[in-house]
C-alpha cells in the first residue's frame, strides 16, 4: 500500500507519491478517479483567439488541456488555475485532463469554438427554482458564441457570472422581486451580443418533497381518486367549472405530479359524467396536503341526490408540511342521516378565508384489509391478489402446485419460467403491503422446486420509494444468495440477512424478488417457490 504524508502544495505527483511520513497517510489506492470534470472556456473579444480555460472537478490535484488543434498538450496548473491558447478560427475538439493524487486520470472532451463572428440567434430560458426560494437559473445560446456572462442585476453584486454557451447558470437573490438581468453573449469577435429582460424572483411556496409513501392495497380494498400508487377513477374533471376564482394547475415536482389550487375560496372535484360511487363499505377518506398559508380546509361528500346533500369535515393542517388527512366514512354519515351510496362530487372550502394555495396528493377511499400481502406468504388465501412482475424475459404466475410431494403439499405456488435466452438478471418481484419487520426474523425461508442441483437462487428485497440507482432501481436494498442442492424436488433454501453488508434491520423493505438461476442466462426451465417466511 503507498503512503504519503500530507502535503498542501506540490509540484509533480510523483514527489508525492514517494513521500511518506508518520504524521498523516493517505491509502492512495483507494482513492477513485478525479469525476464530474468540465471548464469553462472563455475568450477575449479582440479577433486573437485566445481561449482562457478554467478546470474543474472532484478529486482532482491537477490538470492539463489538449487543445485539439495539433498542438503540444499544455503543462500541468494546479487547481483554481487558468490554461490559456491562441487558436485560429475554427471548432475544435479539445479534451480536460484530470489527475488525482495517486494518478489516475479522467478525461473530458469539450467541443470550443472560434469564431470571429458576433453572436448570432441569441435564446435565454429564465427558470425559477422549485425548491430553492429567489433562485433564478438562466440558460443562453447563441451561433457562434463560445460563452455569456450574465449580470443579474441585484444592487451591490455588479459582477457577471459567466457559463458555457448552452449551459446554465444559477443566482439566488436576498430577497423576493423584480430585477432587470442582462445576458451578453460572446465570441471571439469584438462585437457582442445582449438581452435583457426583467425576471421574478419567488419565494418558493410549494412542496419540496413528496407527500408519504402510500401503502400496498388490495383493488377490492381502495377507490382511488388521484394517486400515482393506485388505479385512480376514470374521467374525473379537477377543476369544473363552478365558477369560482380559484386556479388550478397540475405541479409536477421531479416526475411527481401533484394537484395544486391557487387563489382558493372553494373547489370541486367531480367524477366523471354519470359516474356515482358508493363508499359505504369503506372506512376512511385520505388525502395528503401541503399548504404555506391556509391553517384549516373543510372537505365535503356531495350526493348525487338532491335531497341528501353534502356534508363537510374541517380538519387543521399544517404549514409548510405535508398533512396526512385519513376521515372516517362514520364523521360523514353521522350527519343528519347522510349516505354515502351515490357520491359524485368532492368539494374544498376555506371558508371564512380566500385566496390561499394548496397542494394535493393520493385522495382516495379504502378499507383495512382482512389479510395483507406480506411476510409469511403461502399463496393459499382466496382473496388477496398475488401480483408478481416478472422481468429480463421470466414469466410468473401463482399455479397449482404440480409436485405435491415430501417438503411441499400445499394448493399454490408461483411459477417463473425463465426462458431460453432469458437475462442473467432475470426474475420476478412482488410488492408487499405491510413491509418487512426485522422483528420477526432475519432469516428468510423459501420453498424451491429446481430442475437441478448446484442452482445459485438470489433473495432480494428493496424499497420501492428509496431513490433510484443508475440503472433505474431503488438504491435501497438487499440481497442474498443460496445454491439448490436437490433436482426435480422440493427444498427449503435459509437466506441469511444479516450476511449482506447492505442489510438494515430498521428498513421497512417493501417488495421481495426471486432470481432462478441467477448469473446465468435463460436455458428455457421452469422454477417453482413457496412458503416465503422469516425466521432466527
Amino acid at each position: 500500500m503507498k503512503k504519503i504524508h500530507f502535503i498542501i502544495n506540490f509540484f509533480v505527483l510523483a514527489v508525492l507519491i514517494g513521500c511518506a511520513n508518520d504524521d498523516l497517510d493517505i491509502d492512495l489506492e483507494g482513492i477513485t478517479a478525479p469525476a464530474n470534470i468540465s471548464a469553462l472556456a472563455t475568450v477575449t473579444q479582440d479577433n486573437t483567439g485566445k481561449v482562457t480555460f478554467l478546470p474543474k472537478g472532484e478529486g482532482a490535484a491537477q490538470y492539463k488541456i489538449n487543445f485539439g488543434d495539433g498542438s503540444p498538450e499544455s503543462d500541468y496548473a494546479g487547481v483554481g488555475a487558468t490554461i490559456s491558447h491562441v487558436y485560429k478560427e475554427g471548432v475544435y475538439k479539445s479534451k480536460i485532463i484530470a489527475v488525482g493524487l495517486n494518478g489516475k486520470t479522467t478525461e473530458v472532451e469539450k467541443e470550443i469554438v472560434v469564431s470571429f463572428k458576433a453572436p448570432e440567434n441569441l435564446k435565454v430560458v429564465v427558470a425559477n427554482d422549485k425548491l430553492v426560494s429567489n433562485k433564478i437559473t438562466v440558460t443562453a445560446t447563441a451561433d457562434f458564441a463560445l460563452f455569456y456572462d450574465v449580470y443579474f442585476g441585484e444592487a451591490g453584486h455588479p459582477d457577471p457570472i459567466s457559463a458555457n454557451n448552452g449551459e446554465s447558470v444559477s443566482y439566488t437573490y436576498q430577497t423576493a422581486g423584480v430585477y432587470t438581468i442582462k445576458v451578453v453573449s460572446k465570441s471571439a469577435a469584438i462585437k457582442t451580443t445582449e438581452h435583457t429582460e426583467e425576471v421574478t424572483a419567488k419565494l418558493v411556496v410549494n412542496p419540496t418533497t413528496s407527500a408519504p409513501a402510500q401503502p400496498g392495497r388490495q383493488a377490492a380494498d381502495v377507490i382511488s381518486i388521484y394517486s400515482s400508487k393506485y388505479t385512480d377513477l376514470a374521467g374525473t374533471v379537477f377543476y369544473p367549472n363552478w365558477g369560482q376564482s380559484t386556479a388550478f394547475s397540475e405541479f409536477d415536482l421531479d416526475g411527481d405530479k401533484m394537484l395544486n389550487y391557487t387563489n382558493l375560496n372553494y373547489q370541486g372535484i367531480a367524477l366523471a359524467d354519470d359516474v356515482t360511487i358508493d363508499v359505504s363499505g369503506m372506512e376512511y377518506l385520505h388525502m395528503d396536503v401541503w399548504t404555506a398559508d391556509l391553517e384549516k380546509l373543510a372537505i365535503f361528500l356531495i350526493s348525487k341526490t338532491k335531497t341528501n346533500g353534502e356534508r363537510p369535515i374541517t380538519k387543521d393542517l399544517t404549514l409548510n408540511q405535508w398533512t396526512s388527512i385519513d376521515i372516517p366514512i362514520s364523521a360523514f354519515t353521522s350527519q343528519s342521516g347522510f349516505t354515502v351510496a351515490d357520491i359524485y362530487q368532492l368539494k374544498l372550502d376555506t371558508n371564512p378565508v380566500s385566496g390561499k394555495n394548496i397542494y394535493i396528493d393520493n385522495i382516495y377511499f379504502y378499507k383495512t384489509a382482512a389479510e395483507t400481502v406480506s411476510l409469511p406468504i403461502d399463496f393459499e388465501s382466496p382473496t388477496l391478489t398475488y401480483t408478481w412482475g416478472g422481468f429480463g424475459n421470466v414469466d410468473a404466475s401463482v399455479v397449482t402446485n404440480p409436485n405435491k410431494t415430501g417438503l411441499n403439499v400445499s394448493n399454490k405456488v408461483v411459477k417463473l419460467d425463465k426462458k431460453t435466452g432469458a437475462e442473467t438478471w432475470g426474475g420476478a418481484s412482488l410488492n408487499l403491503e405491510n413491509p418487512f419487520d426485522a422483528a420477526k426474523g432475519t432469516k428468510v425461508k423459501v420453498t424451491v422446486w429446481s430442475p437441478r442441483a448446484g442452482v445459485k437462487i438470489l433473495y432480494k428485497m428493496e424499497l420501492s420509494t428509496s431513490p433510484k440507482d443508475g440503472n433505474g432501481n431503488p438504491s435501497v436494498n438487499t440481497q442474498v444468495e443460496a445454491l439448490t442442492t436437490v433436482a426435480n424436488g422440493w427444498e427449503v433454501l435459509t437466506f441469511d440477512l444479516t450476511s449482506a453488508a447492505s442489510f438494515g434491520s430498521s428498513i421497512k423493505y417493501d417488495r421481495v424478488i426471486l432470481f432462478p438461476d441467477f448469473d446465468k442466462t435463460g436455458l428455457g426451465e421452469t422454477y417453482y417457490f413457496d412458503d416465503i417466511k422469516q425466521s432466527n
